[in-house]
């Protein structure tokens, strides 16, 4: 995203926070900027209640709210289509399987992978924000705890996706994988900070907190 976007989008916002009354307390933002995918590959539709595994040698993928719905790529414009792809890949070389579940309740990424720990016959979920912020996590872990965290969505690339899913697996099958390794930029915190922050809105108002956890069917067009 250049500078130029970035800059109208907040300008955008920040209206919308100062639109009160009279120049008063600012309200919330109720409809944060959409995003548009550029590729539009990813289809998801709901399938039904999502219930515990039985199967050791799977890895559940728990999807926030938004993503591959009203949000179709992560911070920096990778379409979630590929990242789902790269992520599965890289449980499939490790011989092992997945299974999709969307969490409404929450955007927290941290309780939403958790809950894919919970859900998965092999304790081992992972869970990914629509900005592409990832846990890898494991049941028996307090929610607040993980395995491997990537906190910094735009560092994360289709490459570092394909390798979260291969350590996933790696984690199911009892075995000790060194981490993921990540990118370090000490300027992608202050570039993307204010769109994190849209981002995390957007996500927030489609949570659902009566909905319970849905099994999906993820198609590529």
């Amino acid at each position: 995203m250049d500078e130029k976007t970035l800059r109208n989008i907040i300008e955008e916002v920040m209206k919308e926070f100062g639109a009160g009354s009279g120049g008063g307390t600012a309200t919330a933002v109720m409809t944060a900027p959409s995003v548009s995918s550029a590729s539009g590959t990813l289809k998801i539709s709901e399938a039904a209640p999502a219930e515990r595994g039985t199967n050791p040698r799977e890895v559940v993928i728990a999807l926030a709210p938004g993503f591959g719905g009203r949000m179709t790529s992560t911070i920096t414009g990778v379409d979630h289509g590929e990242v789902l792809r790269e992520v599965c890949a890289g449980i499939e070389e490790q011989g092992l399987t997945y299974r999709f579940i969307r969490v409404f309740r929450t955007a927290d990424v941290g309780f939403i992978a958790h809950e894919a720990a919970k859900l998965s016959g092999s304790g081992i979920g992972i869970g990914i924000q629509s900005r592409g912020t990832t846990v890898i996590h494991q049941k028996d872990l307090p929610p607040l705890s993980n395995l491997e965290l990537f906190s910094q969505a735009p560092l994360i690339d289709l490459e570092t996706f394909r390798a979260i899913g291969e350590n996933a697996a790696k984690y199911a099958k009892s075995e000790s994988p060194s981490p993921v390794p990540v990118r370090n930029d000490q300027m992608a915190r202050p570039r993307y900070q204010a769109i994190a922050a849209l981002w995390h809105i957007k996500e927030t108002q489609l949570c659902d907190p009566n909905k319970k956890t849905a099994t999906l069917r993820v198609e590529y067009r």
